[in-house]
């Protein structure tokens, strides 16, 4: 047994050059969300520096009476250290633990909000108010060391009202988890257990479907959204909806562009359930969809949790479809962004939208640290065919 664990060790060599590469990598994927977050708690000044030391320590920034103190860092760093460890280590129990049956999704999602509304009111507004007190004492000791201010995001959120583009990216995501999964999962399951060269065909095309460019869909569905009022008068007559620029009608098209890939993934997910636990179902008296919804379910929620991740993020960080068929006032957050850079841009503007793509970053943190136990056994579980 150790001659065959000792020959299937790797080399030194290899385990190193490996984890040199990992390190590298995650230090390549890391550095531009860092940057552009230190950029957003700088002055325009600062955030522009030509020295990356200047950008970091923010002199300006500091010299208009903005920054941390070293207190502010060490109890901002402690407090956020707990904050993290209690997220992974309690509140997945606590979860579990008041979830109603059946609806630990549910559960999962007010967990997560409360968790995010406690920790925004605490970490950003009372701690300020308590550590702002304690360095009024302390004097000269009490003095920022490390530039920081936060005008930017207060220009964002509210003289910019980007929270409007906020609801609007949630509105448009809800949509397009909610229809992709219900209907994923349905014919998933359909596909899964059906053993007709068609389901095969069908999966087919849906890869065709789902591998051409947005760009081409969005040509299609455009003509029809801008003139729906005409081609619906003769049904509706003077009340004809307008499609173009509503978030229902772009919650479709995204819809049809991801329901290929989300049912072609649940299917692989049902495959791998063993058909005997549909079998013990019906035999226990359960109809076809009761076995789908009280057994075959329940098992499967890592599966959708991972499916409903892809959904979210195509939903959240879509540019083109929110772009061409949605108008100013029901714009998602990707494309106000964007906005930002489409008039007399100055370096002010520019910091503003670094603040606001950060600001963007949050809930896509927030939801894989609380799902990312399920998240992990979904990819498991559809990586492997048991």
């Amino acid at each position: 047994m150790s001659d065959t664990a000792k020959a299937l060790r790797q080399p030194f060599a290899l385990r190193f050059a490996s984890g040199a590469f990992l390190v590298f990598w995650c230090v390549l994927a890391a550095f531009p969300i860092f940057w552009i977050t230190v950029m957003s708690f700088k002055s325009p000044r600062d955030a522009f520096a030509a020295s990356p030391w200047d950008v970091i320590t923010g002199p300006a920034t500091r010299a208009a009476g903005n920054g941390l103190s070293i207190l502010d860092i060490v109890v901002g760093l402690v407090v956020l250290f707990f904050a993290l460890r209690w997220a992974f280590t309690r509140l997945p129990d606590l979860v579990a633990r008041y979830s109603p049956p059946g609806m630990i999704v549910l559960g999962w999602l007010l967990g997560a909000a409360v968790y995010a509304l406690v920790f925004v009111l605490l970490f950003f507004g009372l701690l300020p108010l308590i550590l702002g007190a304690l360095n009024g004492v302390l004097g000269p000791l009490g003095q920022p060391v490390l530039g920081l201010t936060t005008q930017h995001y207060e220009a964002v959120w509210g003289e910019n009202e980007f929270y409007r583009n906020f609801l609007n990216s949630m509105l448009v995501t809800a949509g397009v988890v909610t229809i992709s999964l219900t209907v994923g999962t349905l014919a998933g399951y359909g596909l899964a257990r059906s053993g007709s060269d068609l389901a095969f065909w069908l999966l087919i095309l849906a890869l065709v479907f789902r591998a051409l460019p947005h760009s081409v869909l969005v040509a299609g569905y455009l003509p029809w959204f801008i003139n729906s009022a005409e081609i619906l008068r003769p049904i509706f007559g003077e009340i004809s909806p307008t499609l173009y620029g509503q978030p229902w009608a772009v919650i479709a098209v995204l819809v049809a562009i991801n329901q290929p890939f989300t049912i072609w993934m649940l299917r692989s997910f049902f495959q791998n359930i063993p058909a005997e636990l549909d079998e013990a179902a019906r035999v226990d008296g359960c109809s076809h969809f009761q076995a789908f919804r009280r057994v075959i379910m329940p098992v499967m929620w890592p599966g959708v949790i991972t499916t409903g991740l892809f959904s979210f993020l195509l939903g959240y960080n879509d540019f083109l479809v929110t772009a061409l068929l949605l108008d100013a006032q029901n714009q998602t957050m990707v494309p106000a962004i964007a906005g930002y850079f489409n008039r007399e841009t100055t370096t002010t503007d520019q910091v503003e939208a670094v603040a606001a793509a950060v600001s963007i970053t949050a809930p896509l943190f927030l939801l894989v640290m609380v799902f990312q136990r399920q998240i992990v056994s979904g990819l498991t579980a559809g990586a492997v065919k048991g």
